[in-house]
């Protein structure tokens, strides 16, 4: 049995799946300022249904980390960087007062060009004491291919102010692009010991049921991690919501379908492109608060519309719905109309109270002169209007998307997806009219309501790694994990052998994740370019990247095929 759990902004969706079936799901709104009673809310029931049968996984995704970087709720972190020559680092931008800036530089081949200034290093970390501060992050430009600078700060520190917790850019990304590095390297710091916190949480109350099973986490590239090793990075689960609802769509359709997934909750409506099955990737990573990161995302957008978005009459006499939310719908007890009262007059739902709904609408319609019917009519038909607006403009965003513009060549034609799948709670509702709205066909699948938990269920564990080799420096990196050795035998590595060594630590990196053996992994992109000095060939520098890319359980996808 396997047990999915997603903490949305208004409901935390649960589900217990054995098999292809569905044996219990929940649904129960969430409450910010506690989401661990939420998901205890959600799990008990689950527990419940099983039976005490064993539970093989649980798979969490959580707004966690979303709720605390968009409230600035995060820990103050100081930054020191080590940029080198070139752009002013002052002109990122990155809104960090308490900012550093240290001499020496690495070059882009991971040649230290210039040392570093102990007596910097000592007048920084004086600084970084005398305003308190507890935890710094130390980031410097190329370090991804030479972290010794990083690594001097950082002992640095250690030795003389082991009070003040580190983080190094090089853990954090071993990808180009200084900018993004630092934004990720300030985030990760910034939550990790919230992340902590509640992961310790979680722990407790499952040892308190006697639950052993492993627990994982969803990533924004709709990968799970183990919950434990997620700790590191916690900054990798943002966005895991629309990640899961994602993967719930994935799931619930038949493979190789190319849909938008259109997510409508209570607060947001989250829009995803699947292309032939395959989910699409932003190229450039998450952009959170306005900046780029390297945290791999799905393509995603979120709308401030949904089912509970607030409704009133604007001074022009028209309807407007408004990005915020002020509680549950008007028909469920909330303080203000809002679509879903909207769309409980118009029958097209049967949840909350009639009478308060029609109450709602007769409040707006009266300054309309117009009856609550043709009033929760025109509410509808702005919500629709409202999502198809935002779906057209989505497409000018995922159209940039290399991944696109290759799907788009291999149609032979220029065309767009013609099926729009929603799920949430307002989905069956909004659907049908969106697809004529739209010209397209609209699908709502099974399960719709929790599709969320399916796809964080039913989510594979994930691995990518890329390798830079440098067989003239005898020396290769790996982007993601910040390893950094030497190759052996310089000058004698092949692309072939490159290439297996890069599958072999791919292997060794999956099995610690629980990846099964027979899990197959694919070559990403592989390249070479030669080193030639004067008319000889000095050595290589090959990058290559392999994974074991997101997606479906495999043995839920061949059950779900069996049975259709």
């Amino acid at each position: 049995m396997i047990i999915g759990i997603d903490v949305g902004g208004t409901y935390t969706d649960a589900v217990l799946l054995k098999q292809e079936q569905v044996l219990e799901k929940i649904k129960t709104p969430t409450i910010p300022d506690d989401l661990l009673t939420s998901l205890l809310k959600a799990l008990e029931p689950l527990l419940k249904a099983a039976k005490n049968n064993q539970i093989d996984r649980i798979v969490f995704s959580t707004t966690l980390i979303t709720n605390l970087i968009a409230t600035g709720n995060i820990d103050p972190v100081a930054l020191v960087l080590i940029p080198g020559p070139g752009l002013n680092p002052n002109t990122y931008n990155f809104n960090i007062p308490d900012t550093f800036i240290l001499s020496g530089a690495i070059d882009y081949r991971g040649r230290e060009i210039e040392p570093l200034k102990e007596k910097e290093i000592k007048e920084c970390l004086e600084a970084v004491r005398a305003r308190g501060i507890k935890r710094v992050a130390i980031v410097g430009k190329f370090s991804q291919r030479n972290k010794n600078h990083e690594e001097a700060v950082a002992s640095y520190f250690k030795q003389h102010a082991p009070e003040i917790q580190t983080v190094m850019g090089h853990q954090v990304s071993g990808r180009l692009n200084f900018p993004r590095r630092v934004v990720t390297s300030l985030l990760t710091l910034a939550t990790q010991n919230r992340f902590q916190e509640f992961y310790s949480q979680i722990q407790k109350v499952l040892a308190q049921r006697g639950i052993t099973a492993p627990i994982y986490i969803l990533k924004a590239d709709g990968g799970t991690l183990p919950f434990a090793q997620a700790f590191l990075k916690p900054v990798e689960t943002i966005f895991s919501g629309p990640a899961a609802s994602t993967l719930g769509v994935l799931a619930l359709t038949p493979s190789g379908q190319t849909s938008v997934v259109l997510d409508i909750g209570g607060t947001t409506t989250d829009l995803a492109l699947i292309l032939s099955g395959k989910p699409l990737l932003a190229s450039r990573g998450a952009r959170i608060n306005n900046h780029l990161t390297h945290v791999r995302a799905f393509a995603t957008k979120s709308v401030a519309l949904g089912g509970d978005s607030v409704v009133q009459v604007g001074p022009d006499s028209s309807l407007e719905i408004l990005p915020q939310r002020a509680g549950a719908a008007y028909c469920l007890g909330g303080p203000q109309p809002t679509p879903t009262d909207a769309m409980r007059v118009a029958g097209l739902i049967t949840i909350g109270d009639e009478k308060r709904a029609r109450e709602a609408m007769n409040k707006l319609g009266s300054k309309l002169k117009l009856p609550a019917e043709q009033t929760a009519a025109l509410i509808i038909e702005l919500m629709v209007k409202r999502i198809a607006r935002e779906i057209n403009e989505m497409f000018l965003a995922w159209e940039e998307e290399p991944a696109y513009r290759i799907w788009e060549l291999l149609q032979k034609q220029k065309i767009r997806p013609q099926n729009v799948v929603g799920i949430g709670a307002s989905a069956p509702a909004i659907l049908p009219l969106l697809g004529k709205e739209m010209g397209c066909r609209a699908l709502v699948p099974p399960y719709a309501e929790v599709a969320n938990a399916i796809g964080a269920a039913l989510a594979k564990v994930t691995l990518r790694l890329t390798f830079h080799f440098d067989t003239e420096r005898n020396f290769y990196f790996i982007e993601e994990t910040g390893v950094q050795e030497k190759l052996g035998v310089k000058g004698q590595l092949s692309l072939a052998d490159a290439e297996e060594m890069a599958f072999k630590w791919l292997r060794q990196e999956g099995e610690k994740l629980g990846i099964p053996p027979g899990e197959e992994p694919e070559l990403v992109y592989s390249e070479m370019f030669n080193m030639v000095r004067g008319w000889t060939t000095t050595g290589r520098l090959y990058d290559i990247c392999v994974q074991f890319p997101p997606g479906i359980l495999e043995d839920w996808l061949e059950r779900r095929e069996q049975n259709a």
